[in-house]
Formats: C-alpha cells, sequence, structure tokens
C-alpha cells in the first residue's frame, strides 16, 4: 500500500515554498537503484519527519541517511547531486571531473590550458578533441544550491570562444577542424540563457539540461561516479582525495592504494572499496557527445 503523503509545504534552495511531493523522491530512490518496497519504506519514515517550510535538503539528507541504512551503493547513487557540489571548492575537481567524462567519450582533454586568441591569451577549463572535432570549454561551478547561471555566462563564454576560434582557423586555415563552444555548470540554466546559447550555437550542459541528457543523466548511464559519493568515507577524506587528484570511483579500483595513502584501512577499507565497486559495476563507454 502507498503511503499517505501530507498536504505540506517545503522550502526550495531558492527560497520559495512549493507543496511538498513525494514524486521527485521517489524518482532519485528509483534511478539509484532502490527497489519499490524500499522506496515505500524510506517515504513512510520520512513523512513522519517533514515539517512546514523544512528546506528540501533538509529532505533528500533524511531520505539518504534512511537509504544509507539499508544500502550504502544505492545511498552512494542517491546523492550524485550534492556529491557533484562536493567537487569544490575551488571548483577545479569538477572541471577535471567533467574533463573525465570527456575522456571517457574517446575525446582527449586537457585542463588549464593557455590558449592564444586573435585578440588575447585565454585560460581554458578543458579543451578536448576527436577525429576534427575541437571543443572550448568552460566549467562553471557553484557550491550553493539555488544558484543559476544567467545569460551574462553564456555571452562572456562565447565571446571568448569566438576569439579563440579566430585564430584556430587563421592557423588551420584549410578550415578542416569543426570548432564548438561549451557551458558546463553544476547548477541551473536560465530561460535567457537557453535562449541566447540556442541561438548563437553554444552548447549548453547543467544538471538537468538539456532534458534527459543532462549531467545526471550521462553521469548514470556511464557509471562515472565522483568519490564524493562515497558514504563509507567523511568530508575530510573526500577532501584529501581530491587534492591528490582522484576525483572518479574508478580510480580507486585501478589504485587502491590512494585509499590506505589517505589512512582508510583495517575494516573501513574492506567497506570502502565494496561501495567503489558496486558504484562502478557499470561503467560503460557512452558517446553522449
Amino acid at each position: 500500500m502507498e503511503s499517505k503523503q501530507p498536504s505540506i509545504f517545503v522550502t526550495k534552495a531558492s527560497g520559495t515554498t512549493v507543496p511538498f511531493s513525494s514524486e521527485k523522491i521517489k524518482r532519485s530512490l528509483k534511478r539509484s537503484g532502490a527497489s519499490p518496497e524500499l522506496i515505500e519504506k524510506i517515504l513512510s519514515e520520512l513523512y513522519k519527519q517533514v515539517y512546514p517550510n523544512m528546506p528540501t535538503r533538509m529532505i533528500y539528507k533524511a531520505a539518504y541517511d534512511l537509504l544509507k541504512k539499508s544500502s550504502r551503493q544505492v545511498a552512494g547513487r542517491y546523492r550524485l547531486k550534492q556529491a557533484i557540489f562536493e567537487l569544490g571548492p575551488s571548483g577545479f575537481p569538477f572541471e577535471q571531473y567533467v574533463a573525465e567524462l570527456f575522456r571517457q567519450a574517446g575525446y582527449a582533454a586537457t585542463t588549464n590550458e593557455m590558449m592564444t586568441g586573435h585578440c588575447i591569451t585565454h585560460e581554458v577549463d578543458i579543451h578536448a578533441e576527436k577525429n576534427k572535432r575541437t571543443y572550448i570549454i568552460e566549467c562553471k561551478y557553484h557550491q550553493l544550491q539555488g544558484t543559476h547561471c544567467d545569460v551574462k555566462i553564456p555571452l562572456y563564454v562565447q565571446s571568448r570562444f569566438k576569439d579563440i576560434e579566430w585564430k584556430m582557423k587563421e592557423i588551420d586555415n584549410k578550415n578542416q577542424q569543426e570548432y564548438q563552444g561549451w557551458l558546463i555548470t553544476n547548477t541551473r540554466i536560465t530561460q535567457d540563457a537557453t535562449q541566447y546559447a540556442a541561438c548563437m550555437g553554444l552548447n549548453l550542459l547543467s544538471w538537468d539540461y538539456p532534458a534527459g541528457k543532462g549531467l545526471k543523466d550521462i553521469i548514470d548511464k556511464a557509471g562515472l561516479y565522483p568519490v564524493t559519493c562515497l558514504s563509507t568515507l567523511s568530508r575530510h577524506e573526500k577532501c584529501m582525495l581530491l587534492e591528490k587528484g582522484v576525483v572518479l570511483c574508478r580510480t580507486l579500483i585501478e589504485n587502491p592504494h590512494f585509499l590506505t595513502d589517505t589512512n582508510i584501512t583495517g575494516p573501513r577499507y574492506n567497506i570502502a572499496i565494496t561501495e567503489v565497486r558496486h558504484l562502478c559495476e557499470n561503467i560503460a563507454k557512452l558517446e553522449w557527445v
């Protein structure tokens, strides 16, 4: 039997209040691999904890805590959005992570490269190439949920891209390459920003844009989960791994010594490496771009 949902308003990260709905939580739990029985059990417990104007992030945290008691592996996938927000505070780990998504799709990708434009030199977050395609990628990382990329950001990104493209076409006078600019963010993008980007031919990728092909969809399909998903590790331990340049759970399978180097040993090591293996069991080469 489906649990009865209370009629109550909760507060989103943006500050707006909306009626509490279990549908988003259900979808997130289902996408994470939770069984229908476990989903109903968690929702039943959640309904007892929800109160008026409760922040939605606290609701999702409560769901995560309940899920972690039943399955650490499912819990790791469930907290994917928060895990992406933890690829900070500098934003450089987010750039490294996005570069890995392009590499998984078969691109050669470098980060923080100085590239000469027609007018000035630019520091480019990610420069990716495959066959005759060249991508100039700007990453916009935000630590706070509820933050949006407005139209000023794609305006700035497009102007930088066009300057670099101009110079590249001067060098490649036979124009054999296809050049494209990208803006990739871990938050959402305003309607004006998407309208401008579509008009100018600038590629956009955010948490849920394009619909069905956003970051969350790519990560789930490719199985490339960040180390910040791991429920076994403390926030400090995750930061230590990021400082070592370890952004993917997959890296810990290939180089498990990173766990012991972070003083994760004994029973905790066994629990952590088991969680890593479960998260990485469906890694696939995904031609998402």
